[in-house]
């Protein structure tokens, strides 16, 4: 097997082989040309997808862990109001099951099928009549299977992030969704944070004027997770840090930098350069630990740079290795003004030449622009999600919330399969570009050429 021949025959399993990219040099052109050769026809027909109205949506949850657990209860007023009803529930642990149904006996009547103790126990769920939603909610290499299963069976799929690890992933969702016509959503909670969507409504108002660069984040410390026997069943994440380096967790930082830059609604990634600083951080607290896995392959922070057709540029950092606060920056620049997270601080920039005193809007005038342009749906909203706190702050009941209100309405969704497979894309290919000394990776047209369009915003409609 010839050299570009052996490359294509791994893209497909790059993400959950080991990646031995190092190991075959630097072929720079037949990597690309594998990456281009990879692509496949689509034709778009996803944007602006309208399903028949349900009335009541039917859900079934696959993975009843920790995630599981808290968008279970994120139903709980749209069950109250009869617009969903939880039909099933599926986890590998009976208990889990047990718990998440004793739960739901707080506010629904109607008793889940109920499926545990075999691999294969979610297939039987995907599979029953009585469901018009997957919710799916486990470890990272089983979204895109149990996606493609539930589409083919009749489903609509609502996936945890991110909902594609290899490139073959992302073009199977979007083969099968275009052929089922089935809406396949990534449900990436951090695009309904209130900050998120006040930036974003400033920017659809034209508060920073014509954009320029933006930068998002996941800066977590994990390694108490990551290294617990429990919190992430038989230590499923942690082992993707053993074996590859790149930037695994894209989506709380840049799904909501798309909505800010348009991305597939006329303006899409061009290419990237990604790397990995060294990796120190985890094994020595693993070694303290005395964990018995205490090798990694994945730096402590990785700093992917994009660039989109449109000439605007992202910077896009991963670090769950290192004892810090948690940030997923959230900076916007534009002609006009500059946002920063974390803390939020705003710049409006006045127009005049000046040699110093740039300062951020003091607290009164920040509030005044925050209050001005409160997303329309944080205000319908604010009154219920009141409640559910424990959702990240509320931006998970809201995320809830639109997904079943759009599905109840036959309304497209806010998030469709190509942002979904855009926003995950990123991991794999900038795996390649580390391990290819950070050359730039060509980002492939997931669209069809339909990003030219300038379609609006779903997320910015009142429902």
């Amino acid at each position: 097997m010839n050299r570009k021949n052996f490359l294509k025959s791994l893209i497909g399993a790059s993400a959950f082989l080991s990646m031995p990219y190092s190991s075959y040099g630097n072929n720079n052109e037949a990597i690309r040309e594998m990456i281009k050769d990879s692509s496949r026809k689509t034709d778009g027909s996803m944007f602006g997808f309208k399903a028949s109205p349900i009335d009541k949506v039917r859900v079934g949850i696959i993975g009843m862990g920790n995630r599981g657990n808290t968008l279970l209860e994120m139903l709980q007023w749209l069950g109250e109001n009869n617009h969903c009803e939880v039909a099933a529930l599926c986890d590998l642990e009976t208990k889990k099951v047990d718990r998440a149904k004793e739960k739901l006996k707080q506010w629904q009547k109607v008793e889940p099928k109920l499926y545990s103790g075999s691999e294969n126990e979610w297939k039987k769920l995907a599979e029953q009549d009585d469901i018009d939603l997957l919710l799916i909610t486990t470890p990272w290499e089983l979204h895109t299977p149990m996606a493609i299963y539930g589409m083919n069976q009749g489903k609509h799929v609502a996936s945890e992030v991110p909902i594609g690890y290899t490139l073959t992933d992302c073009w199977n969702l979007i083969e099968t969704a275009e052929r089922t016509k089935r809406h396949c959503i990534m449900i990436e909670n951090c695009c309904y944070n209130e900050e998120e969507l006040f930036v974003l409504n400033m920017i659809e108002n034209n508060v920073f004027g014509d954009l320029t660069h933006a930068e998002g984040a996941y800066l977590h410390d994990l390694r108490a997770h990551m290294l617990s026997d429990d919190y992430y069943q038989g230590q499923w994440r942690l082992k993707h840090h053993i074996e590859r380096d790149g930037n695994f967790y894209t989506t709380h930082g840049l799904g909501p930098i798309s909505f800010y830059l348009n991305i597939g609604r006329g303006d899409t990634y061009s290419h990237l350069t990604s790397m990995s600083s060294r990796e120190l951080n985890l094994s020595q607290t693993a070694k303290k630990e005395n964990s018995k896995y205490t090798a990694f392959k994945c730096g402590d922070m990785n700093t992917t740079m994009i660039k989109t057709e449109l000439g605007k540029t992202i910077m896009l950092q991963f670090d769950v290795h290192t004892g810090r606060p948690y940030s997923r920056i959230n900076k916007v620049v534009g002609t006009k003004a500059v946002h920063d997270g974390y803390p939020s601080r705003l710049y409006i920039d006045s127009g005049e030449l000046v040699f110093w005193g740039h300062k951020w809007l003091p607290e009164e005038e920040y509030n005044t622009y925050k209050s001005k342009y409160r997303h329309p749906m944080i205000k319908k909203l604010k009154a219920i999600s009141e409640a559910f706190k424990q959702g990240h702050g509320g931006m998970d009941f809201v995320m809830m919330y639109r997904l079943i209100r759009c599905l109840n309405k036959g309304l497209p969704l806010d998030i469709n399969v190509y942002d979904s497979v855009m926003w995950s894309a990123i991991t794999p290919l900038s795996e390649i570009s580390v391990a290819s000394k950070s050359m730039s990776v060509p980002f492939p047209d997931f669209t069809g050429g339909a990003w030219k369009d300038k379609n609006p915003l779903e997320v910015m409609r009142e429902i």
